[in-house]
């Protein structure tokens, strides 16, 4: 079933309880959490204390998106604030397989981020291993950027990585809007994390019910 997972980093932080109230009446059962450090991406967002208020107000899963150097140095930090999943990317860390490991070993889901530029190849002999592919249809770092149509071709080129692995889902972020979210569904995407498309313009809840009724109409 195709969902979606909202970002907060477009979400009103003065206004956070009443966002997340919202996604909860609408059923939203993902919420995507931008950690950027500045280093690894040219941005700073927030960490683990932000996101331990998080948990007490979402229903749902929280899925962190680490775009942080030396990611497993603060793993554990990410789980005990209550993350469900988190996500690396590959060029983060020295020792990838040993980084998903140590995901795995908290008792919570790993995937694994993939930049525009980056082969998937980096995939081929850890696909076994993880929950989910993150697919960067932007360079991470920012919110509100175009989709890049190049990465519809990389995505269908990895459906071959289902066959290796059943449960991986496929997730998509950057660029993600109302008028080609169901176009990208279409290439075998499973989670689409929409942010901009959700809270910089007009009502939030009228946002999610037109998004939902494209997510339908597909």
């Amino acid at each position: 079933m195709n969902r979606i997972a909202p970002s907060i980093l477009s979400m009103d932080f003065l206004d956070l309880r009443k966002g997340l109230e919202t996604l909860n009446e609408f059923g939203v059962d993902v919420l995507h959490l931008d950690i950027m450090d500045g280093a690894f991406v040219p941005n700073i967002s927030f960490g683990p204390c932000v996101i331990k208020s998080l948990s007490k107000a979402f229903d749902g899963l929280l899925e962190a998106h680490l775009m942080i150097e030396t990611p497993e140095n603060y793993i554990e930090d990410f789980v005990k604030a209550g993350c469900n999943r988190i996500i690396v990317h590959a060029e983060s860390t020295k020792h990838l397989h040993r980084l998903i490991q140590q995901i795995k070993s908290l008792g919570v889901q790993a995937g694994i981020a993939i930049n525009p530029a980056t082969p998937l190849s980096v995939l081929e002999e850890i696909v076994s291993e993880i929950d989910l592919i993150l697919f960067m249809s932007v360079n991470p770092g920012f919110g509100g950027q175009s989709f890049i149509q190049s990465v519809g071709e990389k995505i269908k080129k990895a459906q071959n990585f289902k066959k290796i692995n059943k449960n991986l889902i496929f997730e998509v972020d950057g660029g993600v809007n109302q008028s080609n979210i169901k176009e990208i569904f279409s290439l075998g995407i499973d989670l689409a994390v929409m942010g901009s498309a959700i809270f910089n313009k007009n009502d939030v809840a009228q946002n999610l019910e037109l998004i939902q009724k494209e997510i339908k109409c597909q």
